[in-house]
């Protein structure tokens, strides 16, 4: 079992601090699209710019962090991202408070929540390198997994609650603290983090911004993974939106009844992500990129086939269900492959790489589905996703590369 190994307390540390700024972004997840409709009056251009482009512009702005963060200590960057993301969520509830909260304000702050996110990320993974063993990495991605799952399974009914009770502003609130603790809980790990081993090249020259890309394109197998997460993160993410309005103001569901059908089945990623290290040490990554990426692909068709009532609230459960089970299988496989085929010295440049196409990805097709669901319909852009994304296993590596030779670094903070 996942939850049973031991891989020590700086790592204990490490996933708390995930945890709790896991679970706060789960309670404040939607608040800002929430907030410009209730507060600000936004309409519906408003609400999807803040929803896509705001995103877009925080991948936009990472960048040219993916140097700085890449030539420095890694626990003290992801610190001073956390935060940098509460004192920037913090800014929310003192504008409410004094009644000056503007539609900008809000654009920017998911902007630089999202740049924030992505350093965040990059240097996280650095560290996780670092912090165990190869031979744990597995694991760890794991436990990362499921505690996503869990905090988007919890935190959005108990973030609509609180709304409810306390006014529009107060999961923002939590999730400004959450990074606040998250930052006490990587300052509590007190380890002596090696600086990164210098290679001989300027972490301003223009080129090192595009390094991360290079690497993965450069890399059969990456390049393969990359190109198929751009299509598969976009269509799935894409249908969200399009769903919302199929199933809010089509087919007349509940607002409780769509949050069920997306709360619910995130349960599955507990699922998927304790049985990665189990169904890898039987059949083989290259088998579970080929089957389990093929299946997380297969059944996002099923949603252009609801109805109205009980069988089509069963519907999109059944098919959330099954998607995020293969997903979260899927994806601490990819973290761990991703993390052994990149070199030391070029780890935080190709995670920013990885999540800025992935954003762009996402907020591109999520543009284009909602200009086709204009034309035609929600139903029928949902189908045209759901074909599309029948075709991105033929992008899957169908053999795996061995890792490139890279030189041992000193290792001070084994698990």
């Amino acid at each position: 079992m996942v939850g049973r190994r031991s891989l020590g307390r700086r790592f204990g540390w490490l996933w708390a601090a995930y945890a709790v700024s896991a679970y706060g972004s789960g309670l404040g997840f939607g608040a800002l699209p929430l907030i410009a409709v209730l507060v600000c009056r936004a309409g519906p251009a408003e609400v999807s710019a803040l929803s896509a482009v705001g995103p877009a512009v925080g991948a936009l702005i990472a960048v040219p962090l993916a140097p700085w963060v890449e030539f420095r200590r890694k626990r003290p960057v992801m610190i001073v991202t956390d935060l940098a993301r509460f004192a920037v969520m913090a800014t929310i509830p003192v504008a409410y408070a004094f009644g000056r909260l503007g539609f900008v304000q809000l654009l920017v702050v998911s902007a630089l929540v999202a740049a924030a996110k992505i350093a965040f990320n990059a240097a996280g993974g650095a560290y996780l390198k670092s912090l165990v063993r190869p031979d744990d990495l597995l694991v760890a991605n794991a436990r990362f997994e499921s505690t996503n799952w869990s905090s988007i399974a919890v935190g959005p009914p108990l973030g609509g609650a609180a709304i409810g009770l306390f006014g529009p502003v107060t999961t923002v609130v939590a999730d400004a603290l959450s990074y606040l603790l998250s930052a006490l809980g990587l300052a509590a790990i007190h380890d002596r983090e090696e600086a990164p081993r210098s290679t001989g090249e300027s972490p301003v020259r223009a080129g090192a911004l595009l390094d991360g890309w290079r690497h993965i394109m450069g890399h059969p197998g990456l390049r393969a993974l990359y190109l198929n997460n751009l299509l598969v993160a976009g269509l799935i993410m894409a249908t969200e939106p399009l769903l919302a309005v199929l199933l809010l103001r089509r087919l007349g569901f509940p607002p409780w009844q769509y949050g069920l059908a997306f709360a619910a089945p995130c349960l599955g990623g507990l699922i998927g992500s304790r049985l990665a290290r189990r169904v890898v040490a039987r059949y083989g990554r290259p088998a579970v990129f080929r089957t389990v990426g093929t299946l997380r692909a297969i059944w996002l068709i099923g949603l252009a086939f609801v109805r109205p009532g009980v069988v089509g609230l069963v519907t999109v459960m059944a098919v959330e269900l099954a998607i995020i089970i293969n997903m979260s299988l899927y994806t601490p496989v990819l973290a761990t492959y991703r993390l052994e085929h990149t070199p030391g010295h070029l780890v935080a440049r190709t995670l920013t790489a990885w999540s800025i196409g992935q954003q762009v990805s996402i907020a591109t097709l999520t543009a284009l589905g909602g200009l086709l669901a204009d034309v035609t319909s929600p139903r029928t852009a949902l189908t045209v996703a759901g074909l599309l994304i029948l075709a991105t296993p033929l992008l899957l590596p169908r053999h795996e590369r061995t890792p490139r030779h890279e030189p041992e670094l000193p290792r001070s903070h084994h698990a």
